[in-house]
């Protein structure tokens, strides 16, 4: 396999040592791409944030259960699995920048009218068509930039895209404690989902400053199986698609759950403030952060394989700590958000790197979107079932279900190969 590489401008080569050396081997274009990327991906998150931040003040407004507030999140993933097939399939047929700017407009669109929802069933069908774009963005940013890294610095390269989800995160949480703190709970949640509109602000800078990989354009332009869905289910591809599927399911199984529900589990059961639990969230998002740069770090030092499954474990290990410290040690929960987010992230970091060698240039965008999506999608069920299972649990008991998942993504890797050092065609 071949790399996709930017060349330097004559006379000049990036340097390959220092803590930068991912970033300046990529060269002005592949910059230019890293931007645009980062910056879909983390207003994708501040978009997908809006919903679990306010569910409190929603649920009281529409008067609903656990399950169908649940519902919410599981409809947005679940549809998010057919805009990641798609976006997928777009990057692969009409070009990387052009799919990414279709994702982002999308999901700003849907996220702004979820604020006009007038009843809950609105709610529900903006949310899910909101997933159309969140589902593609992340599949078709990735590539983009992966397509601009070497072999060398491509786990830290992705792993720094992937490290803009808890900025975007972040984000959320601040605009989030403000407007909760100054409107009425009625008015608040609406204004956080208008402030959805910001992303759209992002498509000027990528349709101006951002192109696809040169190399990767004209090899996909050649190729006659470009953004072909039955490309990836055939022989030789088949059992990676399968099991990457598995290992996506599993993985964000467990993340979606924690995200969804830590914050109402906050409030609910531990009875904390909007300060409080921006407080708490301030911890976990900080490590998730860390742990995304950290990540793509071990994912280039230890494989692909290895720091998926060292973080997964750990994952599971952090989610049974966190929702069994006892009634009163609040303290204590504050100290163990740091490392939570830190490993329920960094496991994330490969994600980018792995999927993308996985697949040739010609249906890398529909095998990468299919996968990741697909995973997301049936992970979606895990919020579910912890709302339903809350009833009678409790929030904090039901979270340990998120375990579950990440035992999934490990067995997974089983029937994956390693790709780290490997090469783009």
């Amino acid at each position: 396999m071949s790399t996709t590489k930017t060349q330097p401008a004559q006379g000049e080569l990036p340097e390959e040592t220092g803590a930068f050396a991912w970033l300046r081997a990529l060269g002005p274009r592949g910059r230019r791409a890293f931007g645009g990327a980062f910056g879909g991906y983390a207003l994708d998150s501040y978009d997908f944030f809006t919903l679990p931040l306010s569910m409190v003040a929603i649920a009281a407004y529409f008067s609903l259960d656990s399950g169908q507030t649940g519902l919410l999140t599981t409809v947005t993933l679940v549809v998010s699995a057919i805009g990641g097939a798609l976006a997928g399939i777009l990057a692969d047929r009409i070009g990387r920048v052009r799919a990414l700017m279709i994702t982002v407009i999308t999901y700003a669109l849907f996220t702004v009218l979820c604020g006009f929802a007038p009843n809950y069933e609105t709610l529900l069908v903006f949310r899910a068509l909101q997933g159309l774009g969140f589902g593609g963005e992340w599949a078709v940013g990735a590539i983009l930039v992966a397509e601009y890294a070497t072999a060398k610095h491509r786990g830290r390269t992705l792993g720094a895209i992937q490290s803009a989800w808890a900025a975007g995160w972040a984000l959320a949480v601040i605009v989030y404690t403000l407007v909760f703190q100054f409107l009425d709970a009625d008015t608040a949640w609406r204004v956080m989902f208008w402030t959805g509109a910001l992303p759209a602000l992002l498509v000027v800078y990528v349709r101006r400053n951002v192109t696809d990989a040169p190399e990767a354009a004209e090899r996909r332009r050649t190729s006659r199986d470009r953004g072909s869905f039955s490309a990836i289910f055939r022989k030789d591809l088949a059992r990676t698609t399968v099991f990457a599927v598995l290992l996506s399911t599993g993985v964000q199984g467990g993340y979606y759950t924690l995200a969804t529900w830590v914050p109402t589990y906050l409030k609910s059961e531990r009875g904390l403030t909007v300060v409080g639990t921006g407080g708490y969230l301030a911890f976990l998002i900080s490590g998730a952060f860390i742990g995304y740069l950290t990540g793509g770090y071990l994912t280039d030092v230890l494989g692909r394989k290895k720091n998926i499954a060292l973080f997964a474990v750990l994952s599971a290990g952090c989610i049974l700590a966190y929702t069994n410290i006892p009634s009163g040690a609040d303290g204590l929960l504050l100290v163990l958000g740091f490392p939570l987010g830190f490993c329920m992230s960094a496991i994330f970091s490969g994600f980018g790197s792995f999927l993308a060698e996985l697949y040739p240039t010609a249906v890398r965008g529909t095998g990468q979107g299919f996968t990741y999506n697909t995973g997301r999608a049936v992970g979606a069920f895990f919020p579910t079932l912890v709302g339903y299972l809350a009833g009678s649990w409790g929030v904090g008991g039901a979270l340990v279900f998120g375990a579950v998942g990440y035992g999934l993504a490990v067995l997974a890797l089983l029937g994956l190969p390693e790709t780290r050092g490997r090469e783009l065609v």
